[in-house]
């Protein structure tokens, strides 16, 4: 067996990494939520990256809790009225399969080739409870992913784009970029991210404001490392350039 398939070799494999810790909440007795397909999704490799990046299990808490707060929030938007969930950097997310969804409502999750075709294989003979529909695209492919934006918000009059997790990867001028392009589109309404940007409403933007809280962890769930917060690298100078897109910072 190779020692580098036994670590994190790119971006994509982070989603590897996401899925380890959705399957051990969802193994617990008192789980805060449930993901049936989190431990087929990691696989043996997941397994084994988790392994290998046992020292960070003490940031568990942190994973568990931004998949408690997105579900909120999705189920929230959607509750309000969403028409489509667009999930860029989609990874290997199964809310589509999991979360109790209106069978009209379009989702669509943008990631690269290998991703995508590995979790489709994974799941296949699985239904969405939702119109489901996958674009295989690098966005960082600019010119493509303003084509692929454009064409969805279109097809919405009240879209929320989900970026979880992909704006720390991001250089200050590429979230700009990306804001910008997000901005442009009058379907696509709302953008939800979890590197200090709570939720924000896009074209027309809003200027509410939703502060994160640790309150939906049980106390005895809390540890003192987890109460007293993490700090994601993303990076502030990108903020000012975010803030004129619409995006609000807690």
């Amino acid at each position: 067996m190779n020692p580098a398939e036994d670590r994190i070799r790119n971006i994509s494999d982070t989603a590897l990494w996401a899925a380890i810790y959705r399957a051990r909440e969802t193994e617990r007795p008192d789980a805060l939520f449930r993901d049936p397909f989190a431990r087929r999704l990691t696989g043996d490799r997941g397994d084994r990256i988790a392994v290998q990046m046992r020292a960070h299990d003490r940031h568990e808490w942190a994973w568990v809790l931004r998949t408690v707060l997105f579900d909120r929030f999705i189920a929230g938007r959607i509750a309000a009225g969403a028409d489509m969930v667009v999930n860029l950097a989609a990874g290997l997310d199964a809310r589509p399969y999991r979360m109790a969804l209106p069978p009209a409502l379009q989702w669509v999750e943008v990631d690269l080739p290998g991703l995508l075709d590995y979790k489709e294989e994974i799941l296949r003979g699985e239904n969405p409870g939702c119109a489901l529909e996958r674009v295989r695209m690098d966005l960082a492919d600019t010119a493509a992913r303003r084509e692929l934006f454009q064409r969805l918000g279109s097809r919405a009059k009240n879209a929320l784009v989900v970026t979880e997790g992909l704006l720390i990867y991001l250089t200050a001028e590429e979230v700009g970029v990306l804001a910008e392009d997000l901005a442009a589109p009058e379907g696509f309404r709302h953008c939800l991210d979890c590197c200090g940007c709570s939720s924000a409403k896009s074209a027309p933007l809003s200027k509410r404001r939703k502060r994160r809280s640790s309150s939906v962890l049980p106390k005895a769930r809390r540890s003192s490392k987890a109460s007293a917060g993490t700090r994601y690298p993303s990076s502030r100078r990108s903020r000012p350039r975010l803030a004129r897109n619409g995006f609000l910072f807690s």
